[in-house]
């Protein structure tokens, strides 16, 4: 695909570096935007306004596939697919960060007056991202299948695991349940039986809802659910969160530094107790018992910060702590010093992007790891001959995990067969996961 980029941003360059190597990319910015790092991709470059008509005839919009404006600045990004929608057939993706135009572009959904394809809302889906991971404790990354039928949990192998130095084959876990990935390093790869679960692997499992709620009990020792939560940061991801958290009867605490923004908060939200503070101060989250809630999540829009107060209310002992990166290169460095969960708001929008615009010929459910695993959904050919998993010849390592069949879902073995029309979920690395597209074609 021939994909034109407005904005030499880090949202920018994320998208130029995942994507350069299978799609022509074309950044256009101004040329004091460029820097080193796009200068290593094997990309094009246009120095300019992506809304100026001349700039985006450089670009060749006209020959494009889909049109993308992330600058830091919502107007610009809005204008900018505007015009892009009047010279091109290109589908427009539009980066926006405040609300009230969320609210505005929503009105002229599906109306005559609807040019702009596509919103991008990253706040937004930190929120979702965080409030699925808060909804199980001890997860640090969830995701539904199959109406909720069916899951994706990730679990970190702590010091006192039921599972650690053991080897997957010696480890007894609940029926329709699969270990499908352990990232271990940073790096993801698929286990087999002589695979050994080690201190701070991230273990990856797939299921049926039920037995992995069993699975949360026996193993990880989740013997309720999250009752209580803080928040630091009452911005817009804050706001969202602590309203999510009021529909599911989670008691929330939310700490903000900016007294009108305290008000506001106070205005929106029902239950939820607004405090105003800073949440780095120590004396106020030992006032506030912030150590004894079940989950902390730290939103404000500085990293700096965000690390600062997370790494306090680990050390008051606080359970499950979840961070957000605004610099995705932090997130690894952010977990290595112990926070359970970093997660971007740029890593979330890269991977709605991915999801909707650049898979066009399969449907890729998930991808976890910052990218590194996916899952796949696929329908078997009317003229398949009817197979054992066990006997399957596939070309790289990869795990059915999940089979719909009618209305059934299956978490299979290797005995389990598989027959035509079934829709599979299917769990690869992203560096094989064309090779498993292809022979499921075939």
């Amino acid at each position: 695909m021939k994909i034109v980029v407005f904005g030499a941003s880090e949202m920018g360059l994320l998208l130029a570096t995942e994507f350069f190597e299978d799609h022509d990319i074309t950044i256009i910015d101004k040329e004091e935007n460029k820097t080193e790092a796009l200068n290593r991709l094997d990309i094009s470059y246009i120095a300019g306004n992506g809304s100026n008509i001349n700039t985006l005839k450089a670009a060749n919009i006209e020959d494009a596939d889909i049109f993308i404006a992330c600058t830091g600045f919502d107007e610009a990004n809005i204008v900018s697919c505007m015009t892009v929608s009047r010279l091109s057939q290109a589908k427009t993706v539009c980066f926006v960060s405040k609300p009230e135009y969320i609210e505005s572009l929503n009105l002229v959904k599906n109306t005559q007056y609807e040019v702009i394809d596509f919103v991008v809302w990253p706040e937004e889906l930190l929120t979702q991202e965080i409030f699925r991971i808060i909804t199980v404790p001890e997860a640090v990354d969830v995701e539904n299948f199959a109406q909720g039928r069916a899951r994706l949990l990730e679990y970190r192998i702590k010091e006192d695991s039921l599972i650690l130095g053991k080897k997957l084959k010696d480890c007894r876990f609940v029926d329709e349940t699969l270990v499908v990935a352990i990232t271990r390093d940073e790096n993801l790869f698929i286990p087999d039986g002589e695979t050994d679960f080690r201190l701070n692997d991230k273990v990856i499992f797939m299921g049926s809802s039920t037995s992995l709620d069993i699975l949360a009990r026996d193993i990880f020792q989740s013997k309720s659910r999250v009752k209580t939560a803080a928040i630091i940061g009452g911005g817009s991801v804050g706001l969202m969160l602590a309203q999510n958290l009021e529909k599911v009867n989670i008691k929330t605490k939310i700490i903000e530094r900016d007294y009108k923004r305290c008000e506001d908060l106070t205005e929106a939200l029902k239950d939820t107790m607004v405090l105003y503070g800073d949440g780095s101060n120590m004396e106020l989250l030992e006032q506030e018992d912030i150590g004894e809630c079940d989950v902390v999540v730290s939103v404000t829009n500085n990293d700096e910060k965000n690390l600062l107060c997370s790494l306090l209310t680990k050390q008051m002992c606080a359970k499950k702590v979840i961070t957000r990166v605004s610099k995705t290169a932090n997130i690894g460095l952010f977990e290595k010093v112990g926070i359970d969960v970093a997660i971007s708001p740029k890593e979330a929008a890269v991977t709605e992007i991915r999801n909707n615009f650049l898979e066009t010929d399969v449907e890729i459910l998930a991808t976890v790891e910052r990218g590194q695993g996916r899952i796949i959904e696929a329908v078997i050919p009317d003229d398949f001959k009817e197979t054992a998993l066990m006997d399957l010849k596939l070309p790289e390592k990869a795990i059915i995990a999940i089979i719909q069949r009618g209305h059934s879902v299956i978490i299979p073995k290797g005995i389990t067969l598989l027959r035509p029309k079934d829709k599979i979920l299917i769990f690869t690395r992203e560096e094989t996961s064309q090779k498993i597209i292809d022979f499921f074609r075939g």
